[in-house]
């Protein structure tokens, strides 16, 4: 089964969008939860390994410039998927974000979903507000 999950500003405005796939169709919000930092941290990682380092410059360097100054490493490292998890179940269980299925707001993480083609998945990310 294949869902659309959205990511959306409080004002409902759409910031990302990306497609689920689930075995079953009946989930828990924890499965929901798991499968998108899951899917989401893949992709990253995957970039990351398939990034190619910038070119210094339309003129190749020639052979003893390029062992002096050698292409520059990302700092950027890959991403631990359960340590994501991990804050992401703390996020949803200190209200740092909700989730809307189907204009519905589940209360906990053992709720069950039922999936369906068409089943409307939000997550909102709640932002402090400044001085509060």
């Amino acid at each position: 089964m294949q869902i659309t999950v959205r990511d959306e500003t409080a004002t409902g405005q759409i910031t990302n969008e990306m497609v689920l796939e689930f075995l079953t169709e009946e989930i828990t919000v924890r499965e929901l939860i798991r499968e998108r930092v899951y899917q989401e941290v893949q992709d990253h990682n995957l970039k990351l390994r398939t990034e190619k380092p910038a070119a210094n410059g339309p003129v190749p360097q020639a052979h003893l410039e390029q062992q002096l100054n050698p292409p520059r490493k990302s700092h950027r490292k890959e991403i631990d998927w359960q340590a994501e998890f991990e804050k992401a179940i703390d996020g949803f269980l200190n209200n740092r974000f909700f989730i809307l299925i189907d204009a519905r707001q589940p209360d906990t993480l053992d709720e069950r979903i039922q999936l369906r083609p068409d089943t409307q998945v939000s997550f909102i990310r709640l932002v402090p507000l400044v001085g509060g």
